[in-house]
Formats: C-alpha cells, sequence, structure tokens
C-alpha cells in the first residue's frame, strides 16, 4: 500500500490545477492562484513521502512531470491568459480593436510549452540531482500564477505589455542553462545550509510583510541569490 502513497499525493496535485484551470476560466483568478499553491504543497509532499518510504520509481518521476506542465504549466499560463485578455481593456480602442494585438494573450501559452521541455530535461539530466538548471516549474508558477496578487501596490504590473514582456521571459528562464539552487536538505545542520536557510528566512519575513503579493518577490529572491552564486563561481 505505501508505495501508492507518493503516486496518490500527485494525483492530488494534478486535480488541485485541473481545478486551477476551471476558477481562471470563471475569472475567479484569486482561487486559481491558491489552487496552484496548493498543488506545490502536494508537490512537496509527494516526493517527500517517496524518500521517507523509500519507494521512488520511474513511473512516480514520469506522473509527477505530467502532472507538474497541468499545475505549473498550464495552470498559471490560464491565469496569465485572462488576466491579459482583461488588460487589452485598458488599451487604446484602436490596438484593442487590432486583431494582431487581440491574439497576443496566447503567448501565455508558452508557458506550458517551456514548462514540458524543461520537465522532460529535467528527468534526463543527471546534473539536477542536488540543483537545479534552469527555473523551477513550480517556482515559475508561484511567481506568475500570483503576480496580480501585487498589482495593487505596484499598477505597472497590471500593464498589459508588461504581462507579455514577464510571460516570455519566464518562460526562456525555464530553460536557460544557469544553475539555481534546490531547497533539498541532505542533512538540517546550518552548515552547507545557510543559503537555504537564508532564503527561507527571508521568504518567511516577505510573506509577513507582503501576504499573497510575497510570492513574486521571493521568487525574484531565488533567481538573483541564484544568479550571484552563479557569478561568483564564474569569478572564482
Amino acid at each position: 500500500m505505501k508505495k501508492h502513497i507518493p503516486n496518490i499525493l500527485t494525483c492530488f496535485n494534478l486535480i488541485s490545477g485541473c481545478i486551477s484551470i476551471v476558477m481562471a476560466l470563471k475569472g475567479n483568478l484569486e482561487a486559481a492562484s491558491l489552487l496552484i499553491f496548493v498543488s506545490a504543497f502536494f508537490d512537496f509532499l509527494d516526493g517527500f513521502a517517496a524518500r521517507m518510504l523509500k519507494v521512488q520509481s520511474d513511473i512516480g518521476v514520469d506522473m509527477d512531470s505530467l502532472a507538474d506542465v497541468v499545475s505549473f504549466g498550464t495552470a498559471p499560463a490560464m491565469i496569465l491568459f485572462v488576466w491579459m485578455e482583461q488588460s487589452l481593456h485598458n488599451l487604446t480602442p484602436a490596438l484593442e480593436s487590432n486583431f494582431l494585438i487581440s491574439i497576443l494573450p496566447y503567448f501565455a501559452f508558452l508557458v506550458p510549452a517551456f514548462s514540458a521541455l524543461r520537465l522532460a530535461n529535467f528527468n534526463h539530466d543527471e546534473r539536477q540531482h542536488t540543483e537545479f538548471i534552469g527555473l523551477p516549474t513550480p517556482a515559475n508558477a508561484l511567481f506568475l500564477g500570483f503576480l496580480h496578487f501585487s498589482a495593487d501596490e505596484l499598477s505597472f504590473v497590471a500593464n498589459f505589455w508588461v504581462l507579455l514582456a514577464l510571460t516570455i521571459v519566464f518562460s526562456l528562464l525555464l530553460i536557460v542553462n544557469i544553475p539555481m539552487f534546490s531547497l533539498k536538505f541532505k542533512h538540517f545542520r546550518f552548515k552547507e545550509n545557510e543559503i537555504k536557510y537564508s532564503f527561507l528566512l527571508i521568504s518567511l519575513i516577505l510573506l509577513l510583510i507582503f501576504q499573497l503579493g510575497a510570492f513574486p518577490i521571493i521568487i525574484l529572491t531565488y533567481i538573483l541569490i541564484s544568479l550571484s552564486m552563479f557569478a561568483i563561481k564564474k569569478i572564482i
């Protein structure tokens, strides 16, 4: 029975992602975003359970990736698509009625396409056992899926062209050949885990200050720390 527990948790990840897509289509972006977070929670649990129960399997890895394409690729893309469609109304009437401009929100679906490519590479890349190469799909989903929570404080985020640019940039970050640190712990001692503990502390502080709007800031912090570590290694 225990060998099925991780896969059951992965199914909850997938189901949460599917419901997130439905919520986005209904215009309830807040619920859609929260369901992405629920998916991320189950994504963490299934890997943790597989390691603790020592029941890792190739099927489990493949199933996890398939669920992630939905929850961390398609779900945030649907949120972006709906939000960009809404943002079109803020453009001038001439631009809003332009056919070429009207199809630009479909660029949101670069996210699941590049997420699928990233996950396929991840499953066969031996380098990614201890660190990631490119932005992990859950991190990308938390940035793009929660970006609308930041719009109240940062109005420029709701700009159609900014959303389009962020969609393209973060799609490319999924497959960029830059290492990014993992939050997997081999042990819980502070030594050798300084970066991870520091990042988690910063994340907690940001959550307390900005609440749900903190996720995009947390992911930007994660990217900046990873890029800094990469640059230091190159210099050394």
